[in-house]
């Protein structure tokens, strides 16, 4: 489990005196016991791998978030230590699909719904998303089909 792997990966860390890593991954797991919580969950209970790989997505995101306003904010030793800690998150995720996978899941659903116009570009965004949840960055989606209804 995915969950108990990073726990015990948090003990490593800290004999091996990463800070980086030891505070990256104890944030996971603060955020796996939220996540817990949320779900109704004892504390002592484990989440599914899916489960963790949410909680590692949402850290992303938000550590993707922080460097860009950081990096705005003309803040760069801030956004550096954040790229550090992305750096960790990122080897617990799949890897993701590169546009040219993406643009073909993309044209293949766009065929199996038939017509798709520029006004049902977001129904047909959802519907590839769905299809490539956890396989495809988000961003990388949206620039694939936005490229089609060009």
């Amino acid at each position: 489990m995915l969950h108990e792997q990073i726990k015990e990966q948090v003990k490593e860390a800290m004999l091996a005196k990463d800070p980086v890593k030891v505070t990256t991954l104890r944030s996971i797991v603060a955020a796996c016991m939220n996540e817990l919580v949320a779900k109704k969950r004892k504390p002592q209970e484990v989440l599914s791998d899916e489960e963790v790989l949410d909680v590692i997505r949402r850290s992303v995101k938000q550590r993707k978030d922080s460097i860009d306003q950081f990096t705005k904010g003309g803040r760069p030793d801030l956004a550096d230590g954040e790229i550090a800690e992305l750096r960790v998150l990122e080897v617990y995720l799949p890897t993701m699909m590169s546009l040219e996978e993406i643009r073909t899941v993309a044209q293949a659903k766009k065929l199996e719904m038939g017509e798709v116009d520029k006004s049902k570009m977001g129904q047909f965004m959802g519907a590839v998303m769905k299809d490539l949840k956890g396989k495809a960055d988000g961003a990388d989606v949206m620039t694939v089909i936005e490229e089609m209804f060009q």
